[in-house]
């Protein structure tokens, strides 16, 4: 059963990342066109996304948008985890469905929602538009990923520090949030990720100068299939792998000093 069980996740782990794979090495192509065998390995498209000045803006948008977005996501979903581990909140299940909702309803459904409250305040297109959008369907993970972290933190811990004489403030600062920052953490990485991958929310909410990366990706498929699109795949790819291995190692690191025993004399 070991050696069955072996080959199914390896199985498994080829479908997931096969698609990745096929799409990666079509990012250093010299050809016009997204076929195999490449002819010959150049940095051609790469060099595309960086004089286009249509990639080029929406690379900066997306980070703006992206790096805005995980701010925003990361501070209202650790504040809606905190909410929401009270015990004396009612009717607890419910907010917290209604906070996961975002991630249930369609996305076209929430654009068209965003769009009918956005115009009439003359806030539609714009980059405060879409950052709010993408905060929306981001801040579930948030969280989730904070809740899951803050369940593993002892409430005695926060009491001692209490009954030390330390502010609810300080025992946040310095007791809650350190214990929790892995959490904190992974959900800031996850509402990244969900903005710079997000299209529909963005066709609706933004503006011709609003347009993010995969929105261009979107509208480079409909108009012109370009390996322009494999070379700006790679580059969300590489950020996104970047993401996790920091990640990664800020979560090792704790667990590196808890694992340090004092020297003693």
């Amino acid at each position: 059963m070991r050696y069955a069980k072996a080959v199914y996740a390896t199985l498994i782990v080829i479908f997931l990342v096969a698609p990745l794979l096929v799409i990666l090495p079509l990012a250093f192509t010299s050809s016009a066109f997204l076929t195999y065998p490449i002819p010959r390995f150049s940095m051609r498209w790469f060099n595309e996304l960086a004089t286009n000045q249509t990639w080029n803006r929406s690379i900066l948008n997306s980070a703006i948008i992206a790096s805005s977005t995980t701010v925003l996501a990361t501070v209202l979903g650790t504040l809606a985890a905190l909410g929401l581990r009270s015990q004396d909140l009612r009717l607890k299940s419910q907010i917290r469905t209604l906070f996961l909702l975002p991630m249930v309803v369609p996305a076209v459904v929430l654009g068209v929602g965003m769009q009918a409250v956005f115009v009439p305040l003359g806030i539609n297109s714009t980059y405060f538009s879409v950052i709010v959008a993408h905060s929306v369907i981001a801040m579930p993970f948030v969280v989730i990923s904070v809740s899951g972290a803050l369940a593993g933190v002892d409430r005695r811990v926060e009491r001692a520090a209490e009954s030390l004489g330390a502010s609810p403030w300080r025992v946040f600062r310095l007791v809650t949030l350190p214990l929790a920052m892995p959490g904190v953490l992974s959900g800031a990485a996850l509402a990244f990720a969900t903005s710079l991958d997000e299209v529909v929310l963005t066709l609706f909410v933004a503006g011709p100068n609003q347009r993010t990366l995969a929105r261009q990706m979107f509208s480079t498929l409909k108009e012109n299939i370009s390996p322009a699109i494999a070379s700006a795949a790679f580059v969300i790819i590489v950020g996104t792998v970047v993401i996790a291995a920091a990640l990664l190692l800020a979560r090792m690191t704790p667990a590196r000093r808890k694992g340090r025993v004092p020297k003693t004399t």
